[in-house]
């Protein structure tokens, strides 16, 4: 299966991507819309996004793509976000006096980073982006911020690992396929769905009553909004199921008190009990 990501080799979403899928060829793009567009006209089979970190929040970009291609979520997987300093076989520590990574891995990083005040933080495009880049030139003065991964796939070596302040540092990961194309997996107990509302007062109280009265647990909700439409908004709503039947009730549910509904996946939950350290 070949399956794209956004970001370079050794991204925390090519270890994800070969979490959910071992054997994968991986296809790695530049831009999230790009990832979409390749599912979409088959250059590739699948692909892997992140869709939220328990530290940063939710991956708005993808919510707004998931919306506006004709993909479903086939699979959910929790990664633990393991920080590591890398740099070239044979640098030392207290050789390293610049720190490259994405502004996010680096504020994940800063006790770390405050400890070693002689290292500049520079923020790069992407985690493994910067330890190809220090590959590349051969600088022996740099470190990149990134995963075990990167540092395989570069020849780079880790000088120091687990360096993000707080371990209890995950992303939630989606294997998304074209519509037709996902199967359907056996025991989802997870939808994601987006709908927008009907624009008159109580309409979203009286469709999240709907779905309390069913019974159906709403874990996450979150609103972005419509472009090129000012304040209006597109809602974004994930829910446990006891069943695939109570997921199909729940969308017809909301139909009446909706301008649109869109189931994006029905999927098993990721767990942490799966994840492995």
């Amino acid at each position: 299966m070949k399956v794209a990501i956004q970001g370079e080799l050794g991204a925390f979403s090519h270890e994800a991507a070969l979490k959910l899928e071992p054997d994968a060829e991986i296809a790695p793009y530049a831009l999230s819309a790009e990832v979409f567009s390749a599912v979409v006209d088959g250059t590739a089979d699948a692909a892997v996004i992140p869709i939220e970190n328990s530290l940063a929040g939710s991956v708005v970009e993808h919510f707004d793509l998931l919306l506006r291609h004709d993909v479903l979520v086939e699979r959910e997987t929790l990664l633990r976000i393991r920080h590591n300093l890398i740099a070239m076989a044979g640098a030392k520590l207290e050789e390293i006096d610049r720190v490259f990574s994405h502004p996010v891995a680096l504020a994940q990083c800063r006790r770390f980073l405050a400890d070693h005040a002689h290292m500049e933080s520079c923020a790069y495009y992407d985690t493994a982006g910067s330890v190809k880049h220090l590959m590349e030139l051969r600088d022996r003065r740099s470190a990149g911020v990134a995963s075990a991964e990167a540092a395989r796939v570069y020849g780079a070596e880790i000088l120091a690992r687990d360096i993000e302040d707080n371990p209890e540092n995950f992303t939630r990961f989606f294997l998304i396929k074209r519509v037709g194309d996902v199967n359907q997996t056996a025991g989802a107990n997870k939808m994601s769905i987006a709908f927008s509302l009907q624009n008159r007062p109580g309409s979203l109280v009286e469709a999240l009553t709907k779905l309390s009265a069913m019974g159906t647990n709403l874990t996450k909700i979150e609103s972005r909004p419509v472009h090129g439409r000012p304040w209006e908004y597109i809602f974004y709503v994930d829910c446990q199921l006891r069943s695939q039947e109570e997921g199909e009730r729940a969308l017809e549910a909301l139909r009446p008190y909706c301008e649109l509904v869109k189931e994006l996946g029905m999927y098993v939950a990721g767990s942490r009990e799966n994840i492995r350290d």
